[in-house]
C-alpha cells in the first residue's frame, strides 16, 4: 500500500494506479483514494463557527430534503397509478368507439337499403297511376 500512497501523492489517478497494480481491484483502489483525502481533509483547522451550528443545520436540511424526496417518490407512485388507471379507461372508450362506428356503418348501410327499397316502391306506384 505505501508504493501506492507514493504514487498517488504524485496526482496519479484510478486509472494509473489500477495499470500499475492490476491485482487491485478497483474497490480496493478506491477505498485508499477515498481514505487519503479523508485524512487529508481531516488535516484542514475548521474555525468554531464552522464546527457545531452547520452540523446541525445542515442535518435539518438533509432531513428536509429527504422527506421532500420521499414525497416525490410517492407523488410520482400516485400518478403513475392514475396514469394506468386512465390507459384501461382510454383502451375501454376506444373499444366502444370502435364498436359505435361499426354499427354506425351497419345503420347507415340499412338505412339506404330502405331508402332505396321506398325509392322503387314510390317509383312502382306512380308508373302504375296512383
Amino acid at each position: 500500500m505505501a508504493e501506492i500512497k507514493d504514487l498517488n501523492k504524485k496526482s496519479e489517478t484510478i486509472f494509473d494506479l489500477a495499470r500499475q497494480f492490476p491485482n487491485k481491484t478497483y474497490r480496493e483502489l478506491e477505498k485508499y483514494r477515498d481514505a487519503d483525502r479523508q485524512e487529508e481533509a481531516d488535516q484542514i483547522p475548521l474555525t468554531e463557527s464552522q464546527k457545531s451550528p452547520n452540523s446541525n443545520l445542515l442535518q435539518d436540511e438533509l432531513d428536509r430534503v429527504k422527506k421532500e424526496n420521499n414525497d416525490l417518490f410517492l407523488r410520482i407512485a400516485e400518478l403513475t397509478e392514475v396514469e394506468e388507471s386512465h390507459r384501461k379507461m382510454n383502451s375501454k372508450m376506444q373499444m366502444r368507439i370502435t364498436e359505435l362506428e361499426q354499427d354506425n356503418l351497419e345503420v347507415y348501410a340499412d338505412n339506404k337499403k330502405i331508402s332505396r327499397q321506398i325509392s322503387d316502391k314510390v317509383e312502382r306506384a306512380r308508373k302504375a297511376g296512383l
